[in-house]
């Protein structure tokens, strides 16, 4: 509970002061304020540093001294420096002079470990009575900013574009999904379906079909088979779905003969961008095995394990997810946790940190975890979230897209090439990050070290 002064206790001479870390989201708000590039401290104006003292100091005022109640008439301030990321910052006021019963003038100054930042004085009125409140109603901010997929496309750039055979691109979303990425320098788009009727859509939105081949299929079931051949013969490769449904594609892939079968099973990873959380976060399997096996959960971990080391992540670290973080004989998903991690511990999944079982809370907060008494490697520093079934993944994945305001990407492993799965609710930045991932997958491949 913080309570500030009454105008009665505020005598001249009274001081105090606040101490505060100056972290990167401050300066992110900021940017975001004044249209400047996110954590690009060279473009933000003058203002925008000014707008950072003025909130510390309108902190001080109102959580030390004078505190709740009090209301600013007048604020003077001189700016001597500018603040960073990083900084350790004293805010310090002293009560110089009480111009009327109800008033008073502070003397102010704001510094870090480089000097003063800023010096002035501020006028407030203050309240007949002490005024008080509970500091952990104060609203939090958060930036829906989604560096974590951005930083992914950024990498893709180094890599050549993907040549990618796309499956039946017959509407405006999946072919400009396509053309797009084209257009970034990503994909060398190899359009299977009808040609006139991709011509069309090109035409109706206004977009060039230059620089992508066209081969003819007259149905999604032959665009489908043409694609997964141009795959099998080395002329593409990734696998990108058009506007056909899912199941027609997949169909194709896991044909027995001429698919595309890899040595173990098929399974979806979802690329999770989410604001609140300090990395990249993939959710498996959410979109093709329904109920998966043990032995079916332990390709689906390797799968995701392999992509996250093409990706850079050396031994990623995942959470196999249940209701509760013990087993119980009672819940089937808690023994499997138990067993993947064994395995694991035997060399039977490989490059990776397992644990679990582990509720949601205790995979993604270290916080939660501690609280739980929990001692863990992975609890609250998850990068893979491993769904018991495909129902609780879909759910999980679509709550923090909608819920907690993330992007996606979302790719399909275990093939003999990646296999980019998009929708029509889409951003185009989930186009193009699923697009970069198997750019990236597929540029590991030609070195012989990815997925």
């Amino acid at each position: 509970m913080l309570t500030g002064l009454a105008r009665s206790n505020a005598f001249v001479g009274l001081n105090a002061r606040m101490d505060h870390v100056l972290e990167e989201q401050g300066f992110n708000l900021v940017a975001a304020l004044f249209g400047a590039p996110e954590g690009d401290k060279a473009h933000l104006p003058d203002a925008g540093y000014a707008l950072i003292v003025h909130r510390l100091v309108l902190d001080f005022i109102a959580r030390r001294l004078p505190g709740p109640g009090s209301e600013v008439l007048a604020q003077e301030l001189r700016f001597l420096g500018d603040p960073a990321v990083g900084d350790g910052i004293t805010v310090s006021g002293t009560v110089t002079a009480r111009p009327s019963d109800d008033t008073a003038t502070l003397g102010i100054e704001v510094a870090c470990q480089r000097g003063r930042l800023a010096e002035g004085t501020a006028t407030l009125r203050l309240p007949a009575h002490p005024v008080s409140f509970r500091p952990e109603g104060r609203p939090d901010i958060v930036l829906h900013r989604h560096r974590h997929l951005e930083h992914l496309m950024a990498r893709s750039a180094e890599a050549p574009a993907l040549i990618a055979a796309v499956a039946w691109p017959c509407d405006r979303d999946s072919l400009l999904g396509a053309l797009q990425a084209m257009g970034h320098g990503a994909l060398r788009p190899i359009l299977v379906g009808p040609r006139a009727a991709i011509e069309a859509v090109a035409a109706a939105t206004d977009a060039s079909l230059d620089g992508a081949e066209l081969v003819e299929a007259e149905d999604p079931h032959s665009a489908a088979v043409s694609a997964v051949r141009l795959c099998r013969e080395g002329r593409a490769e990734a696998l990108m779905k058009g506007s056909l449904h899912t199941d027609e594609l997949m169909a194709a892939v896991v044909a027995r003969e001429g698919g595309l079968r890899g040595l173990r099973r098929i399974s979806h990873v979802f690329a999770m961008d989410v604001p609140t959380y300090p990395k990249p976060l993939f959710v498996t399997d959410a979109a093709i095995n329904i109920a998966p096996d043990l032995a079916t959960k332990a390709d689906i971990i390797q799968n995701a394990v392999d992509m996250l080391r093409a990706l850079g992540a050396e031994r990623p670290k995942v959470a196999i997810l249940s209701a509760v973080e013990t087993v119980n004989l009672k819940i089937p998903g808690t023994l499997d946790a138990a067993v993947l991690c064994k395995m694991a511990d035997r060399g039977q999944i490989t490059n990776a940190v397992l644990d679990g079982p582990l509720a949601f809370d205790n995979a993604i907060s270290r916080a939660a975890a501690v609280t739980k008494k929990i001692s863990s490697p992975v609890a609250g520093e998850a990068d893979i979230l491993l769904a018991p079934n495909l129902e609780a993944g879909n759910m999980l994945a679509k709550q923090l897209s909608y819920l907690a305001g993330a992007d996606s990407a979302g790719i399909v492993l275990g093939a003999r090439v990646p296999i980019i799965l998009t929708s029509r609710a889409d951003s185009v930045t989930s186009r193009l990050a699923s697009v970069a991932i198997a750019q990236l997958l597929a540029t590991a491949r030609r070195r012989g070290s990815g997925a």
